[in-house]
């Protein structure tokens, strides 16, 4: 939409109390007189019928542009969504007449403003025009073992061609290595047995899936929709190319490293195996000590064998319990003379599987102890000794033992390899065993990074490294509260045990949700429209590149790997990995970079588009600056409840804390305005931004902030960054009114009318 063409409308509902509250019709007076609007009126009930079809009317005679002033955004979406035509809004209910004292002067003072920063917006930004690509909509699935095959199938069943990548010579996994699966049926006591040949078949047979077989990724560049893949087929480095649209990694886990676990035996004792070989044995058909290969008679099994452990794997992997209670009442039936103990720190036997717990305890040759097991020593004749501490029938025990087994943990597929290591210390992004450990700046040039192609799982063409970045634990992250199947690469989508600790069953619940995921990022691709957290956003960054001065802030702070480089250090976007966050944009000092409804100079016109008192007026004017995700509805929850606010601040929603420019903080202060506050998502382990990184980047260039402040001889106090969560509305409103009394004290800014 050229802005030449805008012909504007601006709309004042009456309703929900802003009739009775304001002036409507000095209202309407900002509008045509101070913004020459020639179409401007108000309606008593506007997301009404009526309301709705005088607007529409409008619309067929030629407008283009809407300002409706009224409820918060965040209600009557679809109400006032119409196509082809540019909808804004102002917040008068939540922001306005909810929070502050009806008919007053400063309440009309702030009604106006908001009003005046819905217009001038509506008039700066234009109609979003969505990317357009030849967009394919194959699913790939890296991976197949049981997460693998079921998006596999899951996806096809629902239309999808997929494509299915396994490194080795057949499919199945760790399934392939299973016998027997935990019960699935009432009453919950009988174990499954695997049918993996029948999985396979249904798999071969379907037309829309193709299995490559002993083959693994050899790189994959673009984004989602137009995802180039080359193949190694059989490790001779020839294999095919192909385009898909989305990916689900579903390449598994791995037992921890038992040769950690040197104070449990692990290494030292003959008869100490882990788990995995126990299953194999136990599939085998007979359990054999490794040392005589005789039948043992007294089975220790070892419950959290380096899992939550501070020095090992500080997590629970969710399933080394039942495939404990699984071998224990396996190995009686083999031998039903067999004595088995279970040592555990805790059992974990969620919903259903408290009546498989019960079975293995009801069973007269199973022994459970709760205990910390210290120490796993030799004993006579190859026999063991088991030291166990803190049980509740002494201190300290001793448990003698034919064979030890070690429930060890689960480790996602993702953390192998070594240069994968090497990248993440080279760019030191993880902070281990620090709470909420975010993603740190990526340092790496384009010749560091070369050096790391086709060593990994995916090899992605991407700027910050070849595969899914990941957080504590060596997971591949993902917002862990909303989006649990994302990660910070657009288009790829971590399924089962790569992603979390599962069972079989989860597997295929995950599997199934990785898939649907995969499938709507197709479709959306194909309607330019981004994926999450802004859904149906047909929006995208622009380059002026002609300005761009290669400083990379841009491709080392988006933290979804947005955009790589060109040889000259020159950014080369691809606009399908774009989750339209605005980090790039805040973090550009050159403000090249700019969304048509989004951008420096559109935020920057509403912000001097409020009427800033006089120093004489005693009326301070305050910014806040609020995460659309989380402080902006916690504020209007706070509006639902009444809760007042101080009628100096004017709020201006931002996409993410990570997209405020400092140059709106040097216009605010060069306005007039007596502070400025900006609220974004919580970080940490219990909560997360939702573009990942925001708040954190936020609270780095706060500190360029606080010294261009005193350069200008100005308090540090004016300037302050709050996190909050989206259910704190209540301290949101303390957190607003403190700051409000805090600038109070402080005084006018000095720069005021200048």
């Amino acid at each position: 939409m050229d802005k030449t063409e805008k012909k504007l409308a601006v709309w004042i509902c009456k309703g929900c109390d802003i009739g009775e509250s304001l002036d409507v019709e000095a209202l309407e007076k900002v509008a045509s007189d101070e913004y020459k609007v020639e179409l401007c009126g108000s309606h008593e009930f506007l997301c009404g019928d009526e309301g709705v079809g005088q607007i529409k009317e409008q619309i067929k005679e030629g407008v283009n542009a809407l300002v409706i002033a009224g409820c918060s955004p965040r209600f009557q979406t679809d109400t006032f969504t119409f196509d082809g035509c540019l909808t804004e809004r102002a917040n008068l209910r939540e922001f306005v007449v909810w929070s502050h004292e009806p008919n007053a002067e400063d309440t009309q003072m702030m009604a106006e403003d908001y009003l005046r920063m819905g217009i001038v917006r509506a008039q700066k930004s234009e109609l979003p025009e969505p990317f357009e690509a030849e967009i394919d909509k194959t699913i790939l699935v890296v991976g197949g073992g049981q997460s693998g095959m079921t998006a596999a199938l899951e996806s096809a069943k629902a239309g999808y061609d997929v494509v299915i990548i396994e490194k080795q010579d057949q499919l199945g996994g760790w399934l392939a290595k299973t016998t027997r699966l935990f019960p699935k049926k009432p009453p919950y006591k009988d174990v499954e047995i695997v049918d993996l040949e029948a999985r396979v078949k249904e798999i071969e047979e379907n037309d829309r899936i193709t299995v490559h077989t002993s083959a693994t990724i050899a790189s994959i560049n673009g984004g989602p929709g137009m995802f180039d893949v080359s193949l190694d087929a059989n490790g001779n480095g020839a294999g095919s190319q192909f385009r898909v649209g989305s990916i689900v990694q579903a390449t598994g886990w791995k037992p921890y490293d038992p040769d950690n676990l040197g104070h449990l035996g692990y290494g030292n004792c003959a008869n100490v195996i882990t788990n995995v070989q126990m299953e194999e044995m136990a599939a085998a058909g007979e359990i054999r000590r490794p040392s005589d290969g005789k039948s043992p008679k007294k089975i220790v099994f070892v419950q959290c064998a380096g899992s939550r452990d501070k020095d090992h794997l500080p997590y629970c992997s969710a399933v080394c319990c039942r495939v404990s209670l699984k071998q224990a009442m396996w190995a009686r039936e083999l031998d039903s003379e067999a004595e088995v103990f279970v040592l555990y720190k805790d059992i974990r036997a969620p919903g259903q599987y408290e009546d498989y717990y019960k079975a293995a305890q009801d069973d007269p040759g199973i022994f459970f102890t709760k205990g910390e097991v210290v120490a796993v020593s030799n004993s006579s004749g190859d026999n063991l000794l088991v030291d166990v501490e803190d049980t509740l029938i002494d201190k300290h025990i001793q448990v003698e033992a034919d064979l030890v087994v070690l429930a060890t943990g689960m480790v996602p597929a993702a953390a192998d390899g070594e240069a994968i290591r090497q990248f993440r210390d080279a760019q030191k992004v993880i902070a281990k065993g620090e709470e909420g450990a975010q993603l740190e700046t990526a340092k790496v040039t384009v010749e560091e990074m070369a050096a790391y192609e086709g060593t990994e799982i995916l090899n992605l063409n991407y700027r910050q490294g070849p595969d899914l970045p990941m957080l504590k634990y060596d997971f591949p992250d993902s917002h862990f509260i909303c989006f649990p199947f994302e990660s910070r690469r657009t288009g790829i989508y971590p399924a089962g045990t790569v992603r979390a600790p599962n069972d079989m069953d989860g597997c295929c619940e995950d599997a199934t949700g990785a898939a649907i995921k995969a499938i709507q990022c197709v479709e959306l691709a194909t309607q330019g429209k981004a994926m999450h957290p802004r859904w149906g956003d047909q929006s995208y960054p622009d380059f002026f590149l002609q300005r761009c001065t290669q400083c990379k802030r841009c491709t080392e702070e988006c933290p979804f790997g947005t955009i790589n480089e060109d040889e000259k250090g020159t950014p080369d976007p691809t606009i399908t990995r774009c989750r339209r966050c605005g980090i790039c944009m805040g973090a550009c000092p050159e403000r090249i970079i700019s969304f048509k409804d989004y951008s420096v100079e559109i935020i920057s016109s509403m912000i001097k588009a409020v009427e800033v008192p006089d120093e004489y007026d005693e009326k301070p004017r305050l910014l806040g600056l609020l995460c659309e995700n989380d402080a902006y509805p916690a504020l209007d929850a706070a509006g639902f409840k009444r809760l007042q606010h101080s009628e100096w601040i004017r709020f201006i929603p931002v996409r993410c804390l990570g997209s405020v420019n400092i140059v709106w903080i040097a216009d605010a202060l060069a306005q007039g305005y007596d502070g400025i506050i900006m609220i974004g998502c919580k970080s940490g382990d219990d909560y997360q931004c939702h573009f990942i990184r925001g708040s954190e980047l936020m609270g780095t260039r706060s500190g360029n902030i606080q010294e261009k402040l005193k350069q200008l001889a100005l308090e540090d106090e004016r300037v302050r960054v709050e996190q909050l969560e989206i259910t704190d509305h209540e301290r949101l409103v303390e957190v607003i009114n403190e700051f409000s009394e805090e600038i109070d004290d402080i005084g006018m800014n000095p720069f005021k009318g200048l």
